[in-house]
């Protein structure tokens, strides 16, 4: 898909969805903090990677994959919300601007988070008026994305036991949107989701890869988020474990295994071109030499 086209119907599926939550009558403040964790956006990647999806699917439903595009990234943004908050990473920063709770408080912080979970659902269900049976399906996919067992909330809770399973921990932080954008693609465009959970799984390895790389080598003002994180909190950290070349080589596999994962569809071949195409915007070019 063209990017000026999936930059267009993402941001405006996200405008659509927020003038519904956060119009005259929402209170004034937690309409004000959801904006403000919504736009502007960073690079869109999961929404993105559900519209390719659908695209190389047929995409013969547009109103769905639009609603799942914008619930994966509404449920991305309330999961940055929350993780930024003292509670959790206490950062004071995120896409280069004050984060929610800096800007408005935690109480707002932690409300808006929650307004932004049940904008995602409310998204999908209104896009029923398309196709009831694809409109529960995606749902579920959604669903099992962000809750428990394996979805963002267990990733958040495996983060705060202590004694993590660190496998567990990593595929369910990161990889499980990832897979649920992938998955949600499918399913709005009337694929049978499951055999493309597999490509987001490695497309969200890779990302936190890429993330891993960022957090040591760049500075806060080229990623808009403190860095150094993973060494503060003591999270595990690809480069600390393989140095840098040994992480961007893992991420180069990881890529390579994502776009030999795409299963059959007809828009197949162009999806594969795709990962490898878009897949430099993962890696910090320090990082991308002494990988080649």
């Amino acid at each position: 898909m063209p990017e000026d086209n999936a930059s267009h119907r993402i941001e405006e599926s996200l405008r659509l969805a927020l003038a519904r939550s956060c119009g005259v009558a929402a209170p004034p403040r937690i309409a004000a903090a959801m904006q403000h964790a919504v736009f502007p956006g960073g690079q869109r990647i999961r929404p993105r990677l559900t519209l390719s999806i659908a695209t190389a699917c047929g995409d013969d439903k547009p109103v769905l994959s639009s609603a799942a595009a914008a619930a994966i990234e509404l449920l991305h943004c309330a999961s940055l919300v929350h993780d930024d908050m003292p509670c959790f990473d206490n950062a004071g920063t995120r896409r280069g601007k004050p984060s929610v709770h800096v800007a408005y408080g935690e109480q707002i912080a932690l409300l808006s988070g929650d307004g932004l979970i049940v904008l995602a659902f409310e998204t999908v269900a209104l896009a029923a008026i398309a196709d009831p049976l694809r409109s529960a399906a995606l749902a579920i996919v959604v669903a099992r994305a962000v809750g428990t067992p394996y979805g963002i909330v267990a990733g958040q809770a495996w983060e705060s036991e202590p004694s993590p399973d660190l496998v567990a921990y990593q595929r369910a932080k990161t990889g499980s949107l990832f897979a649920g954008a992938s998955m949600a693609g499918a399913a709005a465009a009337g694929h049978v989701a499951e055999p493309w959970g597999a490509l987001g799984f490695c497309l969200g390895e890779a990302y936190q890869v890429a993330d891993d790389i960022r957090d040591v080598l760049c500075t806060e003002a080229e990623i808009g988020k403190p860095i150094g994180q993973d060494e503060a909190l003591g999270r595990p950290n690809m480069v600390h474990q393989f140095g840098v070349a040994g992480a961007a080589r893992r991420l180069k596999d990881l890529v390579e295994q994502a776009a030999e994962s795409v299963p059959d569809c007809p828009g197949q071949a162009a999806l594969k071109a795709q990962i490898h195409a878009q897949a430099s915007r993962f890696l910090p070019r320090e990082a991308a030499r002494v990988a080649a």
